[in-house]
Formats: structure tokens, sequence, C-alpha cells
């Protein structure tokens, strides 16, 4: 299995190449190795309500975990990607481990909150993933803070989108719900499903759980965080 997210970090690269199932293939700039003061104003928010001993999960180069440890926190980063746990690890997160998001359970421990920022919630993958791994994630965290993206999923005139989405809902599928892999060179790392939200889907996602969406924080853009317990 190529790595190529991995590689992308090792090699300092912070545009990614996105192909999705239907041969559709985009490029993203993202913030994995951006300080603070260059995150998303919506994420530096969010920091207010990380509290305790924190799971950063989908780790990628290590700067929430990195700036968590800087205001004192207690940090356990995790992704399945071999290289960016190095990456991770090098920059000096302290406590990161090779692990996929699906397989957390309590041999980690207890944690005060989990965090999933850079469109974390995207890493449910499925509606019937999401709600399987929320009750698994109930007896082990107080709180998730989770970003994702909304409306935008479906706001498009984009032919290709709106294909998408079609075949998405002919399927049963939720319209945001995509399978894609990363390409990176001549690497093409292994397909995965993410998952696109507006807050309302998310809402109907978490009945069930013992989940509720206690704040929302907007800034006019469909990029959000919910503050989960």
């Amino acid at each position: 299995m190529e790595d190529a997210f991995g590689q992308m970090l090792l090699d300092g690269a912070d545009t990614e190449i996105i192909e999705r199932d239907d041969g559709f293939i985009d490029t993203a700039k993202f913030f994995y190795f951006a300080p603070v003061t260059r995150w998303p104003a919506v994420e530096r928010r969010a920091l207010r309500w990380v509290r305790g001993r924190v799971l950063d999960a989908g780790l990628g180069a290590g700067r929430v975990a990195l700036e968590l440890q800087r205001r004192g926190r207690s940090v356990v980063g995790i992704d399945n990607s071999p290289g960016a746990v190095e990456v991770a690890r090098e920059r000096g997160v302290r406590d990161v481990r090779l692990l996929a998001f699906e397989e957390v359970d309590d041999s980690l421990g207890r944690f005060d909150t989990i965090v999933m920022l850079g469109n974390g919630f995207g890493l449910f993958g499925s509606p019937s993933k999401a709600r399987r791994l929320l009750r698994r994630l109930r007896p082990l965290a107080d709180r998730i803070v989770a970003a994702s993206i909304g409306p935008q999923a479906y706001a498009t005139d984009n032919p290709a989108h709106l294909a998408y989405q079609e075949r998405n809902r002919k399927r049963g599928r939720m319209p945001g719900q995509l399978r894609l892999r990363v390409r990176y060179r001549d690497l093409s790392g292994p397909w995965f499903d993410y998952l696109f939200v507006s807050p309302d889907e998310m809402a109907s996602i978490l009945e069930g759980t013992q989940w509720r969406i206690t704040r929302l924080l907007q800034s006019g853009s469909p990029y959000y965080v919910a503050i989960l317990e």
C-alpha cells in the first residue's frame, strides 16, 4: 500500500491532489504545517473548548497537537499514515501512534477531549460508521471538537459534482459522502470514505448515539466546528 499522503508530508508539501472514485481529480491547499496564527478563525476559536487529556484524531503533520502541547495539554496523536506519524514525531509531538481512527478503543485510556479539526468529522466516512464509532467513543471521552464543511457540498453548478451527488442519492448515500484517494507524484494512496455534512445532517447522524451538538462555531464560510458533548 502506497503512503502518498505521508510522502507528501515528508517532502514538506501542503498542496494535495485528490482523486474521487468517479475519476474527478482536484487540488487543494491545506494547513498541515501552518502555525496557529494562520489557521481559520473558527479553528482558533475552537481551541477554547479543548480541555484536559486530548486525542488528536487524524494527526497529519501535527499542527494541532503541537499547539495544544504548547498550551500545556497532554496529547495523544493518531494517524494511519506512517509518513504522517514520522513527520509529526520529528516536529515534536511527544506521543504519536500509528493507528486508524476506527481502531481507537480503551487501550489508549480515557480522554477529556477528542479533537478532529481540518474537516476531521469526515473521518467517520458514512452515517452508519459514524454512529457505530460515536457509540464506541462515548465511554472514552467527554467532548468531541469536530470540524466539517457544510452546505458547499450541495451549492454547486459544477456538472461533475452534481452528477456525483445524484449518483450518491440513487445509491442511498448522503450527497456529501465521498470515496477518495490521495495522489502524489507517482504514488496513489488507498481508497477511503470521507464525509461532508451540514450542521443539520450532523445532528441527524448523532441521534441515538448519546452525543449532541452543544455549540456551533461558524464564521460565514461553509467550514464550521461543532462541539459535541
